[in-house]
């Protein structure tokens, strides 16, 4: 586990600093005094900020693979940012997790076999275990600074990974898939950050083939895949990618995050060819009711309504991602 008992967090007129027992300070971006703004350069959007004012850093390290800060918001609860861009916020995380795992997991029947890559903090794999039907749940995660934050500082969360149908890998999520069994798994949920750093590997080719070769047949997939407000050439290119390995269905959805940049994100939704996968009509739609109310932590965002309408998308994208033949 982390500890950070010998930093000291001052707060300073224009940003907050944590300095460490060497003396060494790490800087908190503050374009407004004491309050987080998203500007990484690492994905820059022109002309775009997004602001959220700190109560409390609790959390500030550097990994062997990227930065990671958690703080105490004033109205968007608990933050957390990955070099430098925010990743979830204890507010509106649900409709993040409840869709990129209920979009796929709620359109195929008693799915078994889970792969979720990425997703450190354990809120995809909370979301995936509400199943009744899952036996397995495999999460490859490469940075273990992630997990043990999550484990401090989500608790009720990170239990997941307790769960007896739950095993953690501590490794790099490309090679995993690349050496998983062909037809292992009933859906991988990849959930990761921006198509940069170490999560570059997740929007290449390579690693889509190597996905539509550990599902089995009709099996499905679902990634994170920007906002097509922000970022409609690189979904453009994710489809045209995965339309080459998933002969099944290629699909984009999309749900509201108001801390994201845009207060928008999507997820390409695919299946590979086998038993037909109808992706806008969910079957496993009364299952999701019966565990919604019988949860410790019922769903906050997903409904079978909301599942058919995050394939209904504004006419600007459907014309680049779903173009008539």
């Amino acid at each position: 586990t982390l500890s950070f008992r010998n930093k000291i967090k001052i707060k300073m007129e224009e940003e907050y600093v944590s300095v460490d027992h060497s003396g060494k300070e790490m800087e908190c971006l503050s374009i407004i005094p004491g309050w987080y703004s998203d500007v990484s350069d690492l994905f820059p959007v022109p002309g775009e900020i997004m602001s959220i004012k700190i109560e409390k850093i609790l959390f500030k390290g550097r990994s062997k693979y990227q930065d990671i800060m958690i703080f105490q918001s004033l109205t968007f609860g608990k933050v957390i940012v990955l070099d430098g861009i925010i990743q979830h916020t204890e507010r509106d995380v649900c409709s993040y997790v409840e869709m990129i795992v209920h979009l796929p997991l709620a359109s195929i029947p008693n799915p078994k076999k889970v792969l979720i890559v990425g997703g450190g903090m354990g809120f995809t794999l909370r979301e995936v275990l509400r199943y009744p039907s899952v036996e397995k749940v495999d999460l490859v995660e490469i940075d273990a600074m992630v997990v043990n934050a999550s484990r401090k500082y989500f608790p009720d969360i990170a239990k997941g990974y307790e769960d007896p149908h739950a095993t953690l890998y501590v490794e790099d999520g490309n090679a995993f898939v690349k050496n998983t069994a062909p037809g292992t798994y009933d859906a991988i949920i990849v959930d990761s950050s921006d198509p940069i750093g170490p999560s570059k590997n997740f929007f290449e080719k390579p690693f889509f083939e190597a996905v539509s070769k550990a599902l089995r047949p009709g099996g499905v997939y679902s990634t994170q895949a920007e906002s097509a407000w922000v970022f409609l050439d690189i979904i453009q290119k994710i489809v045209e990618d995965c339309n080459i390995f998933f002969k099944g269905s290629v699909n984009y959805g999309w749900t509201n995050v108001p801390s994201f940049l845009s207060g928008a994100i999507g997820f390409v939704i695919c299946s590979t060819e086998g038993p037909l996968v109808d992706f806008k009509n969910p079957v496993n739609k009364v299952d999701i009711d019966i565990i919604s109310t019988k949860s410790e932590s019922p769903l906050k965002y997903y409904n079978s309504e909301v599942h058919t309408a995050a394939f209904a998308l504004p006419t600007f994208a459907q014309k680049v991602l779903c173009p008539k033949k």
